[in-house]
């Protein structure tokens, strides 16, 4: 017989394991739905410039501008989900990101295209924390374990069937599929959620929202990622070019991008001044600084904010290397990509299996170790002359890695914080994965962007009978197209043609190299993590099961 305090309270003071696992079912799709249009576009993205004639900077935008919301949201509606409802606020979520998608699937510019995304992040942001929440709220002991497993390989399954989606839709059809196919999914998700997951909330007295908290965390993670991706295009510390809003003109020698970042850190300090004089007031926070006494829940938030910077940052360069230098398209892009979702299921059935003879902190350890043996060795393998059939293996390998590491950082994190807090803690979790992926997007592409450029001159210096003004053209126009332009110079020169996939090759080779070492500091990060706190989980197992899932927010919900 199945012990009562390891299910939910259902309106007739029942448990239903039937319905806990079919409402799971479908929360994992609603996770499935924001993560793979997070990556579905990356394959995409050839096809986007070639329509849209957008720039690289726009490029890295229509990515960054989606995490960039999501992750600045994720906090704010963590505790407004607490307060009104988990599974209101996930339909809610739903609604808007379904919506959106029909904004960007019809965008004709660039510009329209990010407001798109931009949009899709606040309903993306709705969505992932209330899904931990309602996860964490709704499954106990042994269960919650394979719960979290669960939402975790979907998220690293994910990861890759995006681009193999994408890849089919923007072959098939157009690039604008890659967003209309949200709409009869997020139909099938918001009824699936209202037949099987029951509303649940906050048991105490409603919460204020700190209005002031959330303002100063939106500032401080939008200009840190805007100095980041801009920092190329309007110079690092002196002015390259200069920013216009209007008829207003940056005036000023200095760049604007140092000012940029003082904001970032004057609103970070500002942000936890503030949060920290409210907890002392008694009055309630946008994050739970309280939780970061607990050592699982603040070492495992840093080492996901490191591990997601390295994870996801990969996936901006490699689907424009296999497409622009190797002359993929975008199904068979896909398909390469696929390897990582098929290392990522291989994960989820090895953790499930020793995932009792084994601490989740050694799994999660051994996970970031497979990653960057992966992106290492993608880095050590990918030239202008590489093929599918070498970079398959690291793929593989990484994929393993992701679905070892992400299934159970989750747990970790999340493993001693008290139900009650369970939206704070989930938002502060998935925010700080948010930031790092937003991170990944920003400095990897950088990176690829900016060892691009750098490689090309030195390699067009080179070529006889270039001047500095024409590789000047040709680096800009490389570069500014992410690549996009490559196949139109072997037209012209099969020898120009080779230098620019070096150098773009140059640049997606780094960049791995860059995203390793970020996910050896990631691995680093994990020594400090260590087994369940004495008594910690007796402490969440004696919760009482109302508070979770009030019998007053259940009423009249269908069992």
């Amino acid at each position: 017989m199945s012990d009562p305090a390891t299910l939910p309270v259902t309106p007739a003071g029942v448990t239903s394991a039937r319905r806990r696992w079919a409402g799971l079912v479908f929360i994992s799709v609603a996770v499935a739905l924001i993560i793979v249009d997070s990556t579905i576009i990356n394959v995409a993205i050839p096809s986007i410039v070639d329509d849209l004639a957008i720039t690289s900077t726009q490029v890295q935008w229509v990515q960054e501008s989606y995490t960039l919301v999501f992750a600045a949201l994720l906090l704010v509606f963590g505790t407004l989900a607490d307060r009104f409802g988990r599974r209101r606020i996930l339909i809610l979520g739903v609604i808007v990101f379904a919506t959106s998608s029909v904004f960007a699937a019809l965008a004709q510019t660039g510009e329209l295209l990010i407001l798109g995304r931009l949009i899709q992040g606040v309903g993306g942001a709705m969505v992932l924390p209330t899904t931990l929440s309602i996860i964490n709220a709704t499954f106990r002991g042994r269960d919650r374990g394979i719960a979290f497993a669960i939402w975790g390989s979907t998220i690293g399954g994910m990861v890759a069937v995006g681009p193999l989606l994408g890849g089919w839709l923007t072959t098939s059809f157009s690039w604008r599929w890659a967003f209309g196919i949200n709409v009869p999914l997020g139909i099938v998700i918001v009824v699936g959620v209202l037949v099987f997951v029951l509303e649940s909330k906050d048991a105490g007295e409603p919460r204020r929202i700190d209005v002031v908290g959330a303002v100063l965390s939106v500032i401080t993670s939008a200009s840190l990622v805007f100095g980041l991706i801009e920092g190329r295009t309007y110079g690092w510390w002196l002015t390259d070019k200069a920013p216009v809003a209007g008829d207003w003109t940056w005036p000023y020698s200095l760049s604007i991008i140092p000012f940029v970042f003082l904001i970032t850190v004057v609103s970070g300090v500002a942000f936890i001044y503030w949060g920290l004089y409210r907890q002392r007031a008694g009055k309630t926070t946008l994050l739970a600084f309280s939780l970061f006494s607990i050592p699982s829940f603040r070492n495992g938030n840093i080492a996901a904010m490191i591990v997601s910077l390295g994870e996801f940052g990969i996936i901006l360069s490699l689907p424009l290397w296999l497409q622009n230098v190797l002359g993929y398209d975008a199904l068979q892009t896909g398909f390469v990509l696929l390897a990582l979702a098929l290392g990522s299921f291989v994960a989820s059935g090895v953790s499930g299996a020793f995932g009792n003879k084994i601490s989740p902190e050694t799994i999660v350890r051994f996970g970031i170790v497979a990653e960057i043996i992966g992106v290492a060795g993608l880095g050590l393998v990918i030239t202008a002359e590489s093929t599918w059939l070498v970079v398959v293996p690291f793929l593989f390998v990484y994929g393993i890695g992701v679905g070892l590491a992400t299934a159970q950082l989750t747990g970790v994190v999340l493993k001693d914080v008290p139900v009650a807090q369970s939206g704070q803690g989930s938002g502060t979790s998935s925010t700080a994965r948010q930031i790092g992926s937003a991170l990944g997007i920003a400095v990897l592409g950088t990176v690829l962007f900016t060892t691009v450029g750098t490689s090309l001159d030195a390699k067009l210096a080179e070529v006889p009978g270039l001047t500095a003004e024409t590789r000047s053209q040709i680096v800009d126009a490389v570069v500014d197209s992410a690549g996009s332009v490559i196949p139109s110079f072997e037209e012209q020169s099969p020898e120009l043609a080779d230098a620019v996939r070096e150098a773009f090759s140059d640049g997606t080779r780094y960049s791995a190299y860059a995203a390793a070492g970020f996910l050896v500091l990631g691995f680093l990060a994990t020594l400090r993590l260590s087994g369940t706190a004495p008594h910690a989980e007796s402490r969440r197992e004696d919760a009482v099961p109302g508070q979770s899932i009030p019998a007053a927010e259940t009423a009249g919900e269908p069992v």
